[in-house]
């Protein structure tokens, strides 16, 4: 039996509480939710990298990315995206975001993706995204 391993990226901090921000078990990674924060800096809260929808969308990709490489994958290992976002009105926008971020990844095959309204994230962030990775 593989065992569990934590992944946590330098980029991030260590978790508030008893979670990882990935675990990899054997060739499965799962990202835990990511928001919109800018890479950690040492000694200062976690800052929003921005308060748009693309801005906080393009870093909170980036910090999904960040933990799928610590873990040893990439996006095209990726078979399933979550999307939670805050407000229903930000579909369309966050759609194109997304579209426009992947083609730019030159991802192969998009993964299967779901997209739904959360209203419980913390104050200031508008969207938090998990994925589920299978490594070849």
């Amino acid at each position: 039996m593989t065992e569990k391993t934590a992944v946590t990226p330098a980029t991030h901090p260590a978790p508030p509480a008893r979670f990882s921000h990935g675990v990899r078990r054997g060739n499965i990674l799962q990202v835990a939710g990511q928001v919109g924060f800018l890479p950690h800096v040492e000694g200062q809260a976690p800052t929003p990298a921005g308060p748009t929808l693309r801005a906080q969308t393009l870093q909170t990709l980036e910090n999904v990315r960040s933990v799928l490489e610590a873990g040893g994958a990439s996006w095209d290992d990726v078979m399933m995206i979550r999307v939670y976002l805050t407000d229903t009105g930000h579909f369309a926008e966050m759609n194109g975001i997304y579209d426009a971020y992947f083609e730019e990844q030159g991802l192969k095959e998009a993964p299967a993706a779901r997209t739904t309204v959360y209203v419980g994230l913390p104050a200031g962030l508008l969207i938090e995204i998990d994925a589920l990775a299978v490594l070849s």
